[in-house]
């Protein structure tokens, strides 16, 4: 009599998972969003509770799929693609048993039918089916790289590392808040002995190679009666294996397995019988470690820069020994430079107002390093969306992973931060041939008006735009990530209460590494300078300034009948009034429906100006400012769309100036306002004494800076 039980369990389990597929697709879309991300997250439990149904899941992602491409066909509706391409390639590296070929094969083939779609949806699908390929070839690679990048093994022949860096705001982060945050990040940190995650490796690439063929629990046992050398031995022996395998492709693989049916034999000879026994049904847990997370408060812009350099110079022996080469012979070639070897210590040792030159001169003059100007012009093509991350980051250079928590304030931070990082490079490389910085950026707020100062020209509202842009132009972005800032800005409470389980306490965790891991496509945001003059009792000074969001701008003597304004619920009066504000002249370059630029002039009487940036994601493809002039009689309110402008006051009246809705940023007698795009230091390659000429190829490129914050869609302008 055949047992109905295995029948139905298949049946009951993909009904199960279906349902918990269509209400995940049925939340992403929708508005609030508060509670969104527990589903997704529900679902990777299950997962890492029950690794057997990934098959299953596999197969219904993939239905959803072809039912996605026939939908849109009909209806242009493009929406739930990323989530499910996401989904998958979660399924594929988090599984920890064989996945049979011909799944592969199915899957693969329809990713390449989802090609054809316009980008960003072809870009991911191609990123998703080149995992797929590599997992394919090479059953348990994925997991392989990802865990030893992750956890900074010892291996020999991938030297490749990774780090994650949290840089949370103080202006948003109380006290009891960075401690709530700061406990749930420090679980990554437990047992991480080197030897515990070898034999995880080993147990999770053994038994995903090999499938029926790996006693799993038997394995178990034995690797935990190897003694540590003997398991390093082996673990090195799966990570050449693995490389190897991945260089040859499909025609590797044969040999692939056949090397994994050796070890597997090895290590069960070689384990001692009077070793730890384990139970005959126990396997060892081979979820996906949390990865190393280093958090701290962000106090000064400086912070950021030590943080790489540190991390870069303590791994560049492993590196790269060419760039010492290159170090080595660089007097003869700078023609009278003598350039300091020891650059790594320089770098982090030299504070900020003293920033110790990196370059001596000696009856010489300086002549640029071309190859060092193409590092940085590659980075930034790189940096564009439609790029391959993937393979961007195995090409010699560890990867620092920068995550910052807080709102438009850090943003800005991180903006001015990112500049130096740049302009500094542009100059002398440290860092750019080391590490790919990945950009992170996860929505906090305390939800506090008091932040603001009445005495500020920053309003109280708003601290949030550009998370809420990340999230219309990428819904999984706004379903995983901005919950996720809801759900940290209440950790106080549950702290406080202790309410939480062990298990609800990793939802922040696993929901960091999740974006970490698939958040892989860039959306850059614009910035632009801010060139500021203000008056004092010494004359005019100039202050050199840069905003990724919001500037605003008023006038001292008009605040306070501007916030009378604002509580007044009658319309304006129709008979005449005392015209109160103050008169500046404006000089822009107005955007016209047919792109051409007209510089435009106009003076106008207005207590206050806003200025907003609207990325070209939100636009008709051009990055622009949208400026608000306020004025007590609506007569004079108007709104211009501009990528540049310059505003003077006049009446021997001066304003006060706020950036990126920061207290912080606040500048008082201002009598000028110069704002226009950015550059990008490393855009200019060109020297102006070079004796060889050169292709300047940073002119087919756009030399604005942006700010390339890492989402799941990406955006291609």
């Amino acid at each position: 009599m055949v047992d109905s039980t295995t029948d139905v369990r298949p049946s009951t389990l993909e009904s199960s998972l279906n349902n918990n597929i269509q209400a995940l697709l049925k939340e992403t879309g929708g508005q609030n969003a508060f509670q969104k991300g527990m589903l997704r997250w529900s679902l990777q439990r299950k997962l890492e509770a029950d690794p057997s149904c990934s098959v299953s899941l596999i197969r219904l992602l993939v239905k959803e799929l072809k039912k996605r491409q026939e939908m849109i066909q009909k209806t242009q509706s493009f929406t739930h693609v990323i989530p499910v391409l996401h989904m998958l390639y979660s399924v594929v590296i988090k599984s920890g048993v064989m996945i049979p070929t011909s799944l592969f094969q199915t899957v693969y083939d329809r990713l390449m039918k989802l090609l054809i779609l316009p980008s960003p949806y072809s870009t991911v699908a191609h990123s998703t089916m080149r995992s797929i390929k590599m997992e394919m070839t090479t059953p348990g690679s994925l997991y392989l790289r990802t865990v030893t990048a992750e956890q900074n093994l010892r291996k020999e022949h991938h030297a490749l590392q990774e780090k994650v860096f949290v840089l949370a705001d103080p202006a948003v982060f109380s006290a009891p808040l960075e401690a709530a945050v700061r406990a749930h990040l420090e679980a990554s940190n437990f047992l991480k002995d080197a030897p515990t995650m070898e034999r995880n490796v080993l147990q999770r690439v053994l038994q995903t190679g090999l499938g029926i063929n790996c006693q799993s629990s038997r394995l178990a046992q034995a690797l935990e009666a190897l003694e540590e050398p003997m398991v390093e031995k082996h673990f090195q022996e799966v990570i050449l294996a693995v490389e190897k395998s991945l260089k040859q492709g499909a025609e590797g693989r044969a040999n692939y397995l056949n090397k994994l049916q050796h070890i597997y034999r090895d290590i069960l000879s070689a384990s001692k019988e009077d070793g730890p026994r384990l139970d005959p049904g126990s396997v060892r847990s081979t979820a996906m470690p949390f990865p190393g997370i280093n958090f701290l408060l962000w106090r000064e812009e400086e912070d950021l820069w030590n943080l790489l350099a540190n991390f870069a110079c303590s791994n560049s022996a492993s590196v790269d020994e060419e760039e010492k080469d290159k170090r080595d012979s660089v007097q003869s070639r700078d023609s009278g430079i003598v350039r300091d070897r020891n650059d790594c210590d320089d770098a982090v040792t030299s504070p900020v107002r003293n920033h110790a030159p990196a370059i001596s001169r000696r009856n010489g003059y300086k002549n640029s390093s071309l190859a060092d100007k193409l590092s940085l012009v590659m980075k930034k093509m790189e940096a564009c969306p439609g790029s391959s991350p993937l393979l961007d980051e195995n090409r010699g250079h560890h990867t620092a992973r920068v995550v910052v928590l807080g709102d438009n304030r850090v943003l800005g931070r991180l903006s001015r931060a990112y500049h130096s990082i740049r302009k500094r490079e542009s100059k002398h490389l440290i860092l750019t041939n080391k590490l790919n910085i990945r950009l992170y950026y996860i929505p906090v707020t305390d939800g506090d008006p008091s932040l603001s100062s009445t005495g500020s020209p920053c309003q109280d509202g708003g601290t949030l735009s550009l998370s809420s842009l990340l999230g219309r132009v990428d819904p999984w972005y706004n379903n995983n990530i901005n919950s996720l800032g809801a759900a940290i800005s209440k950790l106080t409470g549950k702290q406080a209460n202790k309410s939480e389980s062990p298990v609800q306490n990793h939802y922040l965790l696993d929901t960091l590494c999740y974006y970490l891991r698939c958040g892989t496509q860039p959306v850059n945001v614009p910035l632009y300078s801010v060139k500021i003059t203000r008056s004092s009792s010494e004359g005019q000074s100039v202050v050199e300034e840069m905003f990724v969001s919001h500037l605003e701008a008023d006038i001292p003597e008009f605040r306070h009948l501007k916030e009378k304004l604002s509580k007044r619920t009658s319309v304006w009066p129709k008979k005449p009034t005392k015209v109160l504000g103050a008169v500046i002249s404006v000089s822009y370059t107005k955007i016209s429906l047919s792109r051409r630029q007209v510089v435009d002039g106009e003076a106008t009487m207005i207590y206050g100006v806003a200025v907003t940036s609207e990325p070209a994601a939100l636009t008709s493809g051009v990055n622009r400012l949208d400026v608000m002039f306020d004025s007590l009689n609506p007569v004079y309110n108007s709104t211009i769309k501009t990528q540049s402008i310059t505003i003077r006051t006049l009446e021997h009246r001066t304003l006060s100036v706020c950036l990126d809705k920061d207290s912080r940023r606040t500048y008082t007698d201002v009598q000028r306002l110069d704002i226009t795009p950015c550059l990008d230091p490393g855009c200019d390659i060109g020297s102006r004494r070079s004796l060889v000429p050169i292709v300047d190829f940073s002119k087919y490129l756009d030399k604005a800076l942006s700010l390339p914050i890492q989402t799941f869609t990406g955006v291609t302008v």
